[in-house]
């Protein structure tokens, strides 16, 4: 006897709604990082871009997640939707990154 697949609406349970909350929690920490920190290596335009991008995409996110709950769990999203969110988290994890060599840097500039 073959194992029964999983229904539609549950495979996309099990994907999609912990991918929504995934990219929540990075533009949650990226918008946080750009609201806080100084980040000498972008300009205050493309810190401001950065972040008036992610604020969007956060409540682009917000609306699927909605959405999603509304209908319970039976619509899903266009993967080509996905792929400028994913685009969006892998350049803040970049800035991130960057930030965080800096800050490391910056300790061993003086002496810690």
């Amino acid at each position: 006897m073959l194992p029964s697949q999983p229904k539609e609406n549950e495979l996309l349970k099990t994907i999609l709604e912990p991918l929504l909350e995934d990219f929540q929690y990075w533009f949650k920490n990226s918008r946080s990082l750009l609201e806080t920190e100084q980040l000498t290596f972008l300009s205050e335009r493309e810190k401001a871009e950065l972040l008036d991008r992610i604020k969007k995409t956060q409540q682009e996110v917000r609306a699927t997640q909605m959405l999603f709950k509304a209908t319970d769990g039976k619509a899903g999203v266009d993967p080509r939707t996905l792929i400028p969110w994913h685009h969006l988290v892998v350049q803040s994890w970049e800035v991130s990154k960057r930030w965080r060599e800096e800050k490391k840097s910056d300790r061993g500039n003086l002496g810690y």
